[in-house]
């Protein structure tokens, strides 16, 4: 069995427990059989990153979650490493496949001592076994003060299957939670491991599928599909060597009023580098010139009201609109009229706050808002917006129809055609000014290249996400969002 990539699909914790227990009842693989696998995965995986620790602390607690801490401990110590062990539950009051990973460890001659609020020290790695994907309620008592203790602790801390704390669905945080290093998830990738606050706490994913045959998932649906490399190539495809610029659309971008160029400037190259044909900017007269000036290829309209706009309107097979917008007399005026447009569009920044006050649900747009954005377009808090994404990102599209992006650490797209898709790329790095305007460039070239409203904005996501991970790669403090756009190419050209 080996370590494998991860996988496209993404599944509910309930689903995961479905697939184990197909696994076991109709295909007849002992449970057990499925937790040393997992094991044996942990232990490979931890020697892969932390090859130099030679000292590990094992924390389990009850369930199967503390049964795959024990079989670690078992396994690490025949392979010479110095194993101990701590429980936070009565061992002896274990059941089913985890009391049996506990009589095997003790007879290897295994010691197991109960938590008495303090780490070894001297650990060179801790493995987080407490609480798996199925918690429901918040960590609390002596599994709290554990959790503080590793992770105050200088080792560093590997989960088996998520992080003690994260919930498994939603990847809140449920009182406290581990900060993991490396989480080993086994199974089927939960979404609680790319929702919400996880991804602060998982560290690096592995992915261990113990060698369980797709065939045995049949039926049992994914809640997201994670966006890959097959998913791009499928939509970058090579030209052809006798097309010309009036094959990849021309993009309109509605936006940058007064006094506020840039967003309109930085969606505009953006949309010029993701291979737009043509790239025309609507914006306010005081500074049509400006954008001229500091990028010839797009061309600069300066627009004073509606009628400005009818001639470029007519030219377009695409719209971008709010980069930079505000919500002035002129930002009004320019949504009444995009408004009505039924040509493919994307919506971003001010016009998603224009939206929200005037909401209407149409099949032609895409949306993009952050969490922020996404608490003004339904009413309700940006908390309570990260606190359920799943169902944020279904009432977006129940509401304004279309597709709807819902921007953050692990970006979801969705629309009532498709099974939501979820971008595992991006980092930190990219919570800077103008990133959005970015990627309403992105979506809207490739809007303009053909792609449907589903693929334009899930590839569109990736590209700028796996872009913004390149131009990180000197470091994610103070990344900008103009870095992106030589990287842009090199992500679209592969």
């Amino acid at each position: 069995m080996t370590m494998q990539s991860l996988p496209t699909n993404i599944y509910s914790v309930a689903a995961v427990r479905e697939t184990d227990r197909t696994t076991i009842e109709d295909h007849g693989v002992p449970g057990y059989t499925l937790m040393t696998r997992a094991g044996e995965a942990a232990v490979r995986e931890a020697r892969r990153v932390f090859g130099e620790a030679n000292r590990w602390q094992i924390v389990c607690g009850a369930g199967n979650n503390g049964g795959d801490g024990y079989v670690v401990a078992r396994i690490a110590a025949q392979e010479g490493i110095v194993v101990s062990v701590l429980t936070l539950v009565d061992p002896d009051k274990l059941s089913g496949d985890a009391a049996i990973a506990y009589r095997d460890f003790v007879a290897e001659g295994g010691v197991v001592l109960h938590w008495s609020g303090a780490l070894d020290e001297e650990a060179g790695l801790l493995v987080d076994g407490i609480l798996g994907s199925g918690l429901e309620r918040g960590v609390g008592g002596e599994f709290a003060n554990a959790v503080a203790a590793i992770n105050a602790h200088a080792a560093p801390t590997l989960a088996l299957d998520i992080p003690t704390g994260i919930h498994g669905d939603t990847g809140q945080v449920l009182g406290c939670a581990v900060h993991a290093d490396l989480t080993v998830t086994f199974v089927g990738l939960k979404s609680g491991l790319f929702l919400g606050d996880a991804p602060a706490y998982c560290g690096e994913i592995r992915f261990a599928g113990l060698d369980i045959p797709d065939s045995y998932r049949e039926g049992i649906e994914p809640v997201y599909r994670r966006i890959d490399d097959e998913l791009l190539a499928g939509v970058l495809k090579p030209r052809p060597r006798a097309a010309h610029k009036g094959d990849f659309g021309h993009v309109v971008i509605v936006g940058g009023g007064e006094g506020m160029p840039g967003a309109v400037r930085l969606a505009g190259e953006a949309a010029l580098r993701t291979g737009a044909g043509r790239v025309s900017i609507a914006t306010h007269p005081s500074h049509a010139a400006i954008l001229v000036a500091s990028r010839p290829e797009l061309m600069s309209h300066a627009v004073a009201g509606a009628a400005d706009l009818e001639p470029l309107l007519e030219k377009a097979d695409v719209l971008a609109f709010g980069p930079g917008l505000g919500q002035s007399a002129w930002a009004h005026e320019m949504f009444t009229r995009v408004a009505a447009e039924t040509k493919p569009a994307v919506w971003d920044a001010d016009a998603l706050n224009l939206l929200a006050a005037s909401p209407v649900a149409v099949n032609n747009r895409v949306i993009t808002p952050h969490p922020g954005e996404a608490a003004t377009l339904l009413g309700m808090s940006t908390k309570d917006v990260q606190a359920a994404r799943s169902a944020a990102l279904v009432a977006l599209v129940e509401k304004y129809g279309g597709t709807a992006v819902l921007k953050g650490a692990g970006s979801l797209i969705s629309s009532s055609r498709s099974v939501p898709m979820l971008c595992t790329s991006g980092n930190p790095g990219m919570a800077s000014p103008g990133m959005g305007d970015v990627l309403t460039g992105v979506v809207a070239a490739l809007l303009g290249q053909g792609l449907d409203p589903d693929q334009a904005a899930a590839a569109g996501v990736e590209i700028h996400a796996r872009a913004g991970d390149r131009a990180a790669v000197a470091g994610e403090r103070g990344l900008n969002a103009s870095d992106l756009m030589h990287e842009l190419r090199a992500v679209l050209n592969p």
